[in-house]
């Protein structure tokens, strides 16, 4: 049964990786891999020394990062919210809401939120007939786009995310709750000595094992919704060796920053995993 699902891994994922040797190459298309100028570790050397490779890099840390740490701490509220609610219609009803726009690829989102946020969109609109504001150029400035880019990643992720901490609450023994309440503790406070400390466990192993993501800033999202006039907070890694690449013909380039990229995602899953280990007893087998 898990045949093909090893058979597409090893054409897609492994097979491919016979050509990390662009990277030390001068690639040309026409002149395959055999007949390319090799160049050692020059294109390496450029990816540091050109201003907008560094740039791409921290924006990619700047976007990743803040994906990390909003992205978690929604679907903590939200469990913890929805914990509260007693009326099982209700909060089936508002788990199926939440998770629907998980299943919603970024090229039909990217399209919608773009017509939305325009200069003519719902939302401008809006803005400006209730609070009498200016046009905000939400995709159109740099460092307002970074905030759509991550409160649209949180919206669209928050629900099913909240799986994972909806089923942690589900092993806090009831008996905590009651003996609390005899003592006269609020609902809040309930939440604060009971059901936080319950679930720290795997909201401590979450943020860990997201360290391994910090490089993945979003491609499917970014690449639909950005524009030239924000390249210079909005490209990531993953969308510079997409242009270099493939519309720029640099391969041998593009091929060297995707290289950095998952040299350094492994590092960073492989570290995330061991303080997983050590700080929360995690392990993959």
């Amino acid at each position: 049964m898990i045949l093909p699902g090893l058979l597409a891994l090893l054409i897609f994922s492994y097979l491919p990786m016979a050509g990390l040797v662009i990277a030390f190459q001068d690639f040309k298309p026409w002149l395959g891999v055999a007949g390319s100028q090799w160049v050692g570790l020059d294109n390496f050397r450029m990816m540091f020394e050109r201003p907008d490779s560094i740039q791409v890099i921290w924006n990619t840390l700047i976007i990743s990062s803040a994906k990390i740490i909003a992205a978690p701490l929604s679907s903590i509220g939200f469990a913890l919210l929805l914990n509260e609610v007693r009326m099982m219609f209700f909060k089936r009803a508002v788990q199926t809401l939440v998770y629907l726009p998980h299943f919603l690829s970024w090229v039909i989102l990217g399209g919608i939120l773009i017509e939305v946020l325009s200069n003519a969109g719902l939302v401008n609109r809006a803005l400006q007939w209730i609070f009498g504001v200016d046009n905000i150029p939400f995709l159109m400035n740099g460092n307002w786009f970074r905030f759509t880019v991550v409160v649209s990643d949180v919206w669209k992720e928050f629900g099913f995310g909240a799986i994972v901490f909806l089923a942690a609450l589900t092993s806090i023994n009831p008996s905590l709750y009651e003996a609390a309440e005899i003592d006269g503790a609020s609902r809040w406070r309930q939440t604060l000595v009971i059901t936080l400390p319950g679930i720290m466990p795997i909201i401590v192993l979450m943020f860990t094992l997201s360290l391994g993501n910090v490089l993945n800033a979003g491609f499917d999202q970014i690449f639909n919704m950005y524009n030239s006039l924000v390249y210079d907070k909005a490209d990531i890694i993953d969308t510079f060796v997409y242009r270099t690449g493939i519309l720029g013909g640099g391969m041998g380039f593009a091929t060297a920053v995707g290289m950095f990229k998952s040299v350094v995602g492994l590092i960073l899953i492989l570290l995330s995993y061991r303080l997983a280990y050590k700080i929360a007893d995690y392990r993959i087998f």
